[in-house]
């Protein structure tokens, strides 16, 4: 609807309903819809009181939607490769670990394939193959626009974060201006810890999701370099790792990196996401 609205020059403003509901009326935030609820939201928006949300500006949205269908494609040419992979092992087949690395034609020619597990094999390569092609594209647009983005090269000055990571956590976390701490930067990401819930329902101690799934990936792999001894997070990953072992220790990094994110993008003010001209892979 906000897309639609600036797309015919009306300026948007966009605001959780139970903050708006609760100024200067209830300690409910209860949302309500009548007449007597929009006459608040108007003095709210004449006072310049309304709780606004952010909403990501067009070239945010088009790199996000870039970045979900890059994952969409690696993941899907995954599906495919795990289908040969059981084919091979229905059929009692050597299995292969590193599938595409060697001869192609090892997949199939196994005498204990059937014709139709060749067949299998055969129609997934080449559907990998056109994958790989799109993969490949769309990899090209998203690393040109992040030698280019502001933001996106701020972030790159993190060890660790490429150009890829960079656009991924740039489209994916957005302005960190709306976040009040580093803190609200990593309860976004769905990285921090989850604590005791009164209802029973949720145990503590364990990573709450509740943020962008792309993004969390994007911020753990970009912290697995932290093993490296170059990193300037390697001394606080090995004392974490000897004491909670390697995958928390890099989620632990994760955080860390989260929160430098934060900093860099405000540090930057409205640059972190100007916009820019269409940028075409070479």
């Amino acid at each position: 609807m906000a897309e639609e609205c600036r797309r015919v020059g009306t300026k948007v403003h966009v605001a959780d309903p139970g903050e708006a509901a609760s100024i200067g009326r209830s300690h409910k935030k209860r949302a309500k819809t009548d007449r007597v609820d929009a006459r608040h939201l108007r003095g709210l928006l004449e006072d310049h009181t309304v709780p606004e949300s952010w909403v990501s500006p067009p070239q945010a949205l088009e790199a996000r939607a870039l970045v979900r269908l890059y994952s969409d494609l690696v993941q899907e040419r995954s599906r495919w490769l795990q289908r040969i992979h059981a084919t091979l092992f229905h059929h009692g087949a050597l299995p292969q670990r590193k599938l595409l690395l060697g001869d192609r034609v090892v997949l199939h020619a196994s005498p204990a394939l059937s014709p139709a597990g060749r067949e299998a094999i055969e129609a997934a390569l080449v559907v990998i193959d056109a994958l790989d092609g799109q993969v490949a594209r769309v990899r090209g647009q998203l690393v040109a626009f992040a030698a280019h983005q502001p933001g996106c090269v701020e972030l790159q000055r993190e060890y660790g974060v490429g150009r890829l990571y960079a656009v991924i956590i740039w489209a994916e976390l957005g302005d960190t201006a709306r976040f009040s701490s580093s803190d609200d930067a990593v309860r976004h990401t769905g990285l921090d810890i989850t604590v005791h819930s009164s209802d029973g329902k949720r145990t503590a101690g364990r990573l709450t999701r509740q943020g962008p799934p792309l993004l969390r990936w994007a911020l753990y792999e970009a912290a697995r370099h932290a093993s490296r001894t170059g990193s300037p997070d390697h001394e606080y990953y090995q004392r974490a790792a000897a004491r909670v072992g390697a995958q928390r220790a890099t989620l632990s990094v994760a955080r860390k990196l989260t929160r430098r994110c934060h900093h860099r993008l405000r540090a930057l003010g409205d640059q972190a996401i100007a916009d820019l001209p269409d940028v075409q892979a070479a």
